[in-house]
């Protein structure tokens, strides 16, 4: 008998090669520009990580007119029933969910638009019962309000959270571990929106970490978080490290660099 499909079940992606103007993405700090051949490099990696854990994934062109476009997770999700095409909250990155439309149209029988409002993907956590979506500084009520009639369409169902207002993206302090687990930052742990889970905090100082990614059956985490490496070996599961110092310094996250699904 198979097992049953878990929400970090994956075995098709698809990413998006930085452009040269990827040094000038966007910053919540102020932090100085990456360089270009290292986030190549880092982006080639993860990449190849998502292969080597069973993917297979689609390598999309740079778009050089949108900086911000390696984080395809920002303007659609995808699921096994379908795609939905979200609005980014910043207005410099509008034009990319026009740009990923054909793609997803191509890969998918349906592929749904959000009717109003603003979401990015980073503030929507998939869990086995439910698609979270988190408020923030990029997404308000109103698109979460559609988000959750698209995701109803597919046979889904969503659930409203907070983003502590000092956190980019909700996904930028929580990642989901298993069908039971989140690993999480304290501050946000704290909030209460992950009653019914288990949650295995970051330690203080490695918040960067809490953005990790299940990937079927390995847990990529990122470089330079010892605390948590060890909180998650000790959990008993199978992790990957990746590089991502240069890309970090425009925000980025291991989440946020693709987008996966079951076919």
């Amino acid at each position: 008998m198979s097992r049953p499909l878990r929400a970090f079940d994956f075995d098709s992606a698809i990413a998006r090669k930085p452009g040269t103007s990827v040094v000038k993405g966007l910053r919540a700090g102020g932090q100085e520009d990456p360089d270009f051949e290292a986030v190549s490099a880092e982006h080639d990696a993860y990449v190849a990580a998502l292969r080597h854990a069973g993917v297979e994934v689609q390598v999309l062109e740079p778009l050089e007119a949108f900086p911000d476009s390696v984080f395809v997770e920002d303007p659609a999700l995808v699921f096994h029933e379908g795609a939905i095409l979200l609005r980014p909250g910043v207005g410099s990155r509008e034009g990319e969910t026009a740009a990923i439309a054909p793609v997803l149209r191509d890969r998918f029988d349906r592929v749904l638009e959000l009717g109003a409002g603003y979401v990015d993907g980073g503030d929507v956590l998939t869990t086995s019962d439910r698609v979270m979506i988190g408020l923030s500084a990029r997404t308000d009520r109103e698109g979460a309000e559609a988000l959750i009639s698209s995701l109803a369409k597919l046979g889904r169902k969503g659930e409203i959270v907070h983003t502590p207002s000092s956190v980019l993206h909700f996904k930028s302090d929580c990642s989901l571990m298993d069908d039971t687990t989140i690993l999480s930052t304290q501050r946000l742990a704290e909030s209460g929106v992950f009653s019914g889970f288990e949650t295995l905090i970051v330690p203080e100082g490695e918040e960067g970490a809490a953005n990790a990614l299940r990937i079927n059956d390995t847990i990529f985490l990122a470089e330079g978080f010892p605390g948590t490496l060890a909180l998650l070996e000790g959990a008993g599961y199978h992790l990957a490290t990746l590089k991502t110092s240069e890309i970090a310094k425009i925000d980025a996250g291991l989440s946020c660099m693709s987008l996966r699904w079951l076919s």
